[in-house]
């Protein structure tokens, strides 16, 4: 049994078709097929049921799979520390959407600069997905808003930052010097779909001052919540690193008087998983970049 052949049905677990795991590798699919061939005939037993259009896992696929994919995780991190000179490698960066796009490019801009060998991969999904990636040994480094809930990860904050309310550049609202918690009780909000954190966050809030807001639309994007209220007289709130990169003139954005709405930003990762010179050195820099705020 080869290095190259777990790679390899690895690749095929994954793709569940011949011809797209083939391309990916970089062979021919007959390479590919005599690989997976030897690999069975060795086992003595079936790990592929072959069809037309996408192939399955047999009981022994599954259990071949499990058993690559903790091999190669060894292999990986065996290369990673031998390897590991501070300089050079991968960090699996991961991060939910309302964070990624404000605050990673002009970081990762600087970081790229100082470490030229170094390659980031940046991973941006909703955080339940972010922490089994992680748990999982698939993201290196996570930026998301607390709280998480997650076994077995470090969590160090980096900042709190203010969530502003946002409003169309008509909204009657705007006539007030200052606008309190009780001004938007009744008034519609453009939320985040469920599955993002920043929605619970505002929720919580909302709940805390004896009110659910009334949610008149739902969305993947926090741009598209922007774009729906400058539309009309719903509102949101908005993170303040969001706030700040907006430059449309169809919004304005708002402190809330009194006890203001909040979210805290922290890095996570797996502290039993090596964590190379490079990946700390980026935990040290995120925490530098946040002193520059």
């Amino acid at each position: 049994m080869e290095i190259d052949q777990l790679r390899y049905f690895l690749k095929l677990a994954e793709n569940r078709n011949f011809t797209r795991a083939a391309e990916e590798l970089l062979i021919s699919q007959p390479a590919l097929s005599r690989s997976i061939q030897r690999l069975e005939e060795e086992l003595g037993v079936p790990l592929v049921v072959r069809k037309s259009k996408a192939l399955d896992l047999t009981d022994a696929g599954l259990l071949m799979k499990s058993r690559a994919e903790q091999i190669m995780a060894i292999i990986d991190d065996t290369k990673a520390r031998i390897t590991d000179d501070g300089e050079s490698g991968r960090i699996r960066l991961g991060a939910i959407p309302t964070i990624a796009p404000y605050f990673l490019p002009p970081f990762l801009k600087r970081f790229a600069k100082d470490f030229p060998k170094a390659k980031v991969e940046l991973h941006e999904d909703t955080t339940q997905n972010l922490l089994a990636g992680c748990s999982q040994g698939e993201i290196d480094l996570l930026i998301l808003a607390l709280p998480v809930v997650g076994k077995h990860l470090a969590v160090e904050t980096l900042f709190t930052e203010e969530l502003l309310l946002v409003l169309a550049e008509n909204h009657p609202l705007l006539e007030k010097k200052q606008i309190r918690a009780a001004d938007i009780e009744t008034l519609p909000f453009v939320v985040l779909n469920e599955a993002h954190c920043l929605s619970d966050t505002i929720s919580t809030y909302c709940r805390g001052r004896s009110f659910q807001p009334v949610t008149v639309g739902r969305t993947n994007q926090l741009s598209m919540v922007q774009e729906l209220v400058a539309l009309s007289e719903s509102v949101s709130f908005v993170p303040e690193m969001a706030a700040k990169l907006d430059r449309a003139e169809s919004r304005v954005y708002r402190s809330i008087s009194g006890s203001k709405p909040t979210r805290t930003i922290a890095m996570i990762w797996d502290p039993y998983r090596f964590q190379s010179r490079l990946i700390q050195t980026m935990r040290e820099k995120l925490k530098a970049e946040v002193l520059k705020r």
